[in-house]
Formats: structure tokens, C-alpha cells, sequence
């Protein structure tokens, strides 16, 4: 339980990773997951991490709740990924030592996976750059909101943890880790860690050219049918420093396209010249759509994301709303704008 003596809690102070080491060091069978709809930042620290773990010869599984994004396969070439199941997996993650959770932000977002552990006890492990309450659902918490990816984090961890130099299959998931979450290293959040972790890459023989192909280069014709249709409705506010845009189930189906090629779209709206922050607002199901925000920077939008049951980084959050999507699309515009005029000054100026 989180709170006992033995717990460590680095919530955004430096990180003991020897403390750390010792604790990953003493258990046998460890289980590593991440929140559902897994991007690269979470498959990629949970792969970076795995393959440390089976050279030191522990008995080590990747369990997700959600499948494998398309996109990710190239990280998969030893299948090391799977996909929760109660009847395969209950069996022995009641037997697990630890569980790591990467990049979760809320713990709830590894749904049936937190379940299982819950029901089992399992001393948990979080790793993760996005903010935490003081008063958090792990063990073990480490979070270090200076880190630009998770997979950062598990790059310091690997420099303490291991006397040999990180192997090429571990560096393949960092390199994705932080390719991703700087947004191939534009985003502000790139600092010289990260562009340290691509020159040992590189040197490593990581083919960086094949991974981003892979992410971002790999759109298929009903992604692009769903692109235009949203583009073409894009909707501007606040002389068009503000785009949001609506993606419903109808126009899924349309496209024939899955919830998965949604997956970028809010980074293309901020791309927009004048455009300074961009929200998706996704009906992912009947009464339920899940909110993306994204900022250049200028104006942090975390406290939008939050004021709707959400959360995230300063420039990249979002939230999932239990309404349909007429009554969303009016709650996350209308604060979002009341956000946004105050932090612009609006209402100064009036």
C-alpha cells in the first residue's frame, strides 16, 4: 500500500535511482503496463525497460489493456506485447512480484489491468513525467515532470542499473519514447537529454529514418478520407487563435476508419499559422468522447483540461467527458474560450 515505510516517493523530487534499483533488483516476476490507447512514450518505456529486465533474467511480461497500435509493430519483432486477458493472465499476475505503470497520468486509465492488480495486491510501481496528487494509488511513486518522456526516465534508471552499455533492443523503445513525446524533437520540451539519447541511438545502430516512417508515415486511405472530411468543417474562435473541430462515430463509419487514425490530428490543427491552441473533441462512444488539447506554447492549457475532469502537461492534455457529443462539444468549447479570453486579456480589454 502506498504510504507504508518501505514506499519511495519522488513526486517531482530527485529521483534515488539506486533506491530504486534495489527494489526492481529484489523481485522475480514483474509486470509491466500502460494506459489504454498506448502511444509511443508508454510502449516505448515499457520495451526499454523490458529488455534489461530479461537479460537479468527475470520473468517478465508486457500486459496492456489495449492492443498494439498498428504504427508500434516494428517494437514487437520478439512479441513482447499482449493484451489483457483475464482467463491467460490472471493465473500469474496474481503471483507478480511488482507492476510497473508508465506514463499513465490517472492509474485508472489501465482499466481491467489496475482491476487484476487491485483484486491481487500487487506492489505497484509508477513511473511518469505527467503531474500526480500528493496523495497517489501506488506504492512505489517516482515522477519527474522535467523528464520530456517517460522513457527518459527509464534511460537514467538503465545508466545506474546496468555496468554494460544499454543494448540496441532497449534503446529502440527509448528512441521512440522520445522521438514521440518531443514531437520528433520540436516540441520546447526537448532539452540535451534528449538529443543525447538520439546520438546513442544512432551509434547504436537504431535506423531512426524506418521508426518515424513507421509513426508517421504510415497513414492508410481511410485515415486520409477523415482528415479532410473534419478539415473542411474546421471551426475557428477567438480570431482564429482557437480551432477545435468535432470527429462523431457517424463520420467514422463514413470513413470507414477506426479510433486509432484519429491519433495526430490535433497536432495537425496546431500547425495552422495563427493558430495557438487546438482541441479534438472525439465521440468514442455513445455517451462518452474524449478531449484532446495541444498549445504552441504560448498559453498552457492543462487547467482547461482539468476544469473538465482531466489533465496533463502544460502544452499537450486532455480529458474524457460523459455526454453525448452535442452537449461536450458545448461544455469543452465554451470553457475552453472563457479559458483562453482570460488568459489573452479579453476581458481587459472590453
Amino acid at each position: 500500500m502506498a504510504g507504508t515505510i518501505n514506499s519511495l516517493n519522488f513526486n517531482n523530487t530527485p529521483i534515488n535511482w539506486n533506491q530504486v534499483d534495489n527494489i526492481i533488483s529484489s523481485c522475480e516476476r514483474i509486470v509491466l503496463t500502460t494506459h489504454e490507447n498506448p502511444d509511443g512514450d508508454g510502449l516505448g518505456a515499457e520495451g526499454g525497460l523490458y529488455y534489461h529486465l530479461k537479460e537479468e533474467g527475470k520473468d517478465i511480461k508486457i500486459i496492456n489493456y489495449s492492443p498494439l497500435p498498428k504504427e508500434y509493430i516494428f517494437l514487437n519483432r520478439h512479441n513482447i506485447f499482449e493484451s489483457y486477458q483475464e482467463s491467460e493472465h490472471d493465473e500469474w499476475l496474481k503471483t507478480v512480484d511488482l507492476a510497473i505503470i508508465f506514463d499513465v497520468g490517472d492509474y485508472s486509465r489501465t482499466r481491467k489491468v489496475k482491476a487484476a492488480l487491485d483484486q491481487w495486491g500487487i506492489v505497484t510501481m509508477n513511473i511518469d513525467h505527467h503531474p500526480h496528487p500528493i496523495k497517489h494509488p501506488f506504492t512505489h511513486n517516482l515522477v519527474d515532470l522535467n523528464a520530456a518522456a517517460t522513457g527518459c526516465m527509464v534511460y537514467d534508471y538503465l545508466k545506474i542499473a546496468r555496468e554494460s552499455a544499454i543494448s540496441k533492443d532497449s534503446m529502440l523503445g527509448i528512441y521512440t519514447a522520445v522521438m514521440t513525446d518531443t514531437g520528433c524533437f520540436k516540441y520546447s520540451n526537448t532539452d540535451k537529454k534528449c538529443h543525447q539519447i538520439a546520438i546513442e541511438s544512432i551509434k547504436n545502430g537504431i535506423e531512426t529514418n524506418i521508426i518515424y516512417q513507421n509513426i508517421y508515415e504510415n497513414s492508410s486511405r481511410s485515415r486520409m478520407r477523415l482528415l479532410g472530411e473534419f478539415l473542411s468543417n474546421l471551426n475557428y474562435e477567438l480570431n482564429g487563435s482557437f480551432a477545435w473541430f468535432a470527429i462523431s462515430q457517424k463520420m467514422l463509419k463514413s470513413a470507414n476508419a477506426s479510433k486509432s487514425d484519429v491519433e495526430g490530428f490535433t497536432d495537425i490543427v496546431r500547425s495552422i499559422s495563427e493558430v495557438e491552441v487546438s482541441v479534438m473533441i472525439f465521440e468514442t462512444a455513445e455517451r462518452n468522447c474524449r478531449v484532446n488539447f495541444r498549445s504552441k506554447g504560448k498559453y498552457k492549457i492543462n487547467d482547461i483540461a482539468k476544469a473538465i475532469g482531466g489533465g496533463g502537461h502544460a502544452f499537450a492534455s486532455g480529458a474524457m467527458v460523459s455526454t453525448n457529443l452535442e452537449d461536450a462539444i458545448e461544455k469543452v468549447v465554451t470553457t475552453t474560450k472563457a479559458f483562453l479570453e482570460k488568459k489573452m486579456g479579453y476581458l481587459k480589454n472590453k
